[in-house]
């Protein structure tokens, strides 16, 4: 049953932050989804339980992956404070050789923190521009960003900010890097 594996406290509030942070407001996807406000306004709130093809329909119109929109693995007492190691939900990116994992409980904190691991050869090769603030720590590994025009080889234990330029980044190295990523608002 679809309510055994989402954590029903804080998926409305999920919704409504992937929502805000996408510039929708609820008329703009409850039309998208064929639905009404009142009904989007009742998910948002917790006060109803999307179906599993609404939730589908819901994370294409976000753009974020279904599994983004579940949390399996959260013992009771656990929702919104603890997020254990094997029960991350899966979130971000689709570039291939690149895997995030949602470390912050949900979506509903004014920032997001993510888990990411980068396989040796990953890159991207369209500049991101994000409305945020980032910060990002390597834990493991070499990583390469530009930001604008300037290049940075960073290791472990290097950091790097981010605040809405243009940027790239590439792991050309023989290894794999693990990065610990924060993000003002949460975009994902």
């Amino acid at each position: 049953m679809l309510d055994s594996i989402m954590n029903g406290q804080t998926l409305g509030a999920d919704i409504r932050a992937l929502r805000k942070a996408r510039g929708m407001t609820l008329l703009a996807l409850a039309e998208a989804m064929g639905r009404s406000v009142g009904w989007l306004s009742q998910v948002e709130r917790d006060m109803s339980t999307p179906a599993i093809s609404d939730l589908g329909k819901m994370a294409a119109l976000l753009d974020v992956d279904v599994s983004s929109l579940l949390q399996t693995g959260t013992a009771p007492g656990e929702e919104g404070l603890i997020v254990r190691a094997d029960a991350r939900r899966p979130i971000g990116s689709r570039t291939a050789g690149l895997v995030e994992g949602l470390l912050s409980p949900d979506l509903t904190d004014d920032f997001e923190v993510i888990h990411c691991h980068f396989d040796a050869g990953t890159e991207i090769t369209t500049p991101l521009t994000r409305p945020t603030q980032e910060v990002g720590y390597i834990v493991k590994g070499r990583f390469q960003l530009t930001v604008a025009d300037k290049s940075f080889k960073l290791s472990s234990g290097d950091s790097f900010r981010l605040r809405g330029e243009p940027f790239l980044w590439s792991v050309p190295y023989a290894h794999p890097c693990e990065i610990i990523w924060v993000i003002s608002p949460p975009v994902y």
